[in-house]
């Protein structure tokens, strides 16, 4: 059970950090001019990225293995639900960020601003991913 509870201690912590992306940081960024902006949006992302990939593989692991060992179909379901934030992020969400990656600083306008909206919302879909792996978790918990 131990298992169990660290994937939904992952999960929350995932769901947590992705949340506070799009509620708080990405909010008090857009205040910022376009150079700012896609410089403030650059540092955080090489530090968040990291940290939110570790998150999604370790919940998704331990997931499977609350599964494996206590055969309950929602630890199985939670864990893809958090692990569809890999497939996600490369498939969907990385074109974008490698389009902003490109640009420099110095050349930032109002098309880096709007892709950088873009990628908030596309970033959004990551929350909600992120939020229902710990709903399941949770849920898994309990019953």
């Amino acid at each position: 059970m131990l298992v169990g509870q660290l994937s939904l201690v992952a999960a929350t912590l995932f769901a947590g950090v992705a949340i506070y992306v799009n509620v708080a940081e990405q909010p008090a960024r857009l205040d910022l001019g376009d150079a700012a902006l896609l410089t403030a949006w650059k540092s955080a992302y090489k530090r968040a990225f990291a940290m939110q990939a570790l998150l999604a593989l370790v919940g998704s692991f331990l997931g499977l293995l609350a599964w494996s060992e206590m055969k309950d179909w929602l630890w199985l379901f939670g864990a893809i639900a958090l692990l569809a934030n890999w497939p996600y992020t490369l498939f969907v969400i990385n074109p974008t960020t490698k389009q902003l990656k490109r640009i420099r600083s110095a050349s930032a306008g109002s098309e880096s601003r709007l892709m950088i909206e873009r990628w908030c919302r596309l970033h959004a879909v990551r929350s909600a991913l992120g939020f229902v792996a710990m709903l399941i978790f949770l849920w898994a918990s309990v019953s």
